[in-house]
């Protein structure tokens, strides 16, 4: 038996060939960006996929599972997507299910790695999860009882557009002040940008803010580059914000925190325990951790959205 899981992002679209273990045996990726339209990345996914299945030897995958922005589990469209590039509602279920004639099942991509760590990594045993992903765009996920919440229509745990600061920094949803706009790579980079126009001959000024990026920033903060330091405390410091927030409604047993910024380590990770700390409510006396992915930050995502789609893995 085999499955096919995707993760579909903002910037990159990674599919993964998986066996009855749960091991990805073969993986492409693609250039989100590249497409305008949804059609145009199907038909590219199809070809990966039939691709990946004839290299491999291959006649037939059991299911396919999708983790996206926006997307509902419910009826397995992708709604508005805010990073990618194109807008309305998009049947991606049934565009993929009429090219391969298989079943597909699509969620949230945040819910795609929450399941993916209840089921391979961190979580493994624990019901009462959040996760919060970080990247392109800010997502989130909230699993209690073991089942990932989805709401009454779906969409339940969009945590990276809960507002922040009203009045504060536009979002590619079009709200002001959402998580996001001071959590994602643009997020970081922005405040970084911002904190430079008070301190113009910080060595990071030299490099066009065109060319900036959560990694550039991070290398400097490790030599100990003030600005640098300063622009992933305080992104840290709304982490734990906005991670007090969430547990006043999800009392969950751990917080993870997972995607490529987290490769600022600590950095970023202590001053966000730190605001938690200082911002959790008072009746929530049980440590609560806040935890990084146990998963490669490739793998989460199509682990999880494969599970979903078969849950013999």
């Amino acid at each position: 038996m085999y499955i096919i899981g995707i993760d579909l992002g903002g910037t990159n679209t990674d599919i993964g060939l998986l066996g009855d273990s749960g091991v990805v045996l073969a993986r492409k990726n693609l250039k989100t960006g590249r497409y305008f339209d949804a059609q145009s990345l199907v038909n590219a996914m199809v070809e990966v996929i039939t691709k990946l299945m004839f290299d491999n030897n291959i006649e037939k995958v059991s299911g396919i599972g999708i983790g996206v922005p926006c997307g509902n589990y419910y009826d397995g469209s992708i709604d508005d997507a805010a990073n990618l590039n194109f807008r309305g509602k998009t049947p991606l279920k049934t565009m993929m299910e009429e090219q391969l004639n298989v079943p597909v099942v699509v969620t949230n991509d945040a819910n795609a790695a929450l399941y993916g760590e209840m089921i391979f990594g961190g979580a493994k045993g624990m019901e009462d999860v959040v996760m919060f992903t970080l990247g392109t765009g800010v997502g989130g996920a909230i699993a209690t009882k073991g089942k990932i919440l989805y709401g009454s229509d779906g969409f339940a745990g969009e945590l990276g557009h809960s507002i922040l600061f009203p009045n504060g920094r536009k979002c590619t949803c079009g709200n002001r002040g959402c998580l996001e706009a001071y959590a994602s790579i643009r997020g970081i980079v922005q405040t970084c940008a911002e904190m430079l126009q008070q301190y113009p001959n910080n060595e990071l000024a030299r490099i066009p803010i065109s060319e900036l990026n959560p990694k550039t920033i991070a290398d400097a903060a490790h030599n100990g580059n003030p600005v640098a330091i300063e622009t992933y405390r305080r992104t840290g410091e709304w982490m734990g914000i906005a991670i007090s927030n969430a547990v006043v409604f999800s009392s969950p047993q751990a917080i993870f925190i997972t995607g490529g910024i987290l490769k600022a380590g600590d950095l970023l990770i202590q001053p966000a325990k730190i605001s938690f700390s200082k911002h959790k409510l008072y009746v929530y006396k049980n440590e609560i951790p806040i935890l990084t992915s146990q998963l490669n930050e490739n793998d989460a995502a199509i682990l999880g959205a494969a599970a979903l789609s078969n849950s013999k893995i």
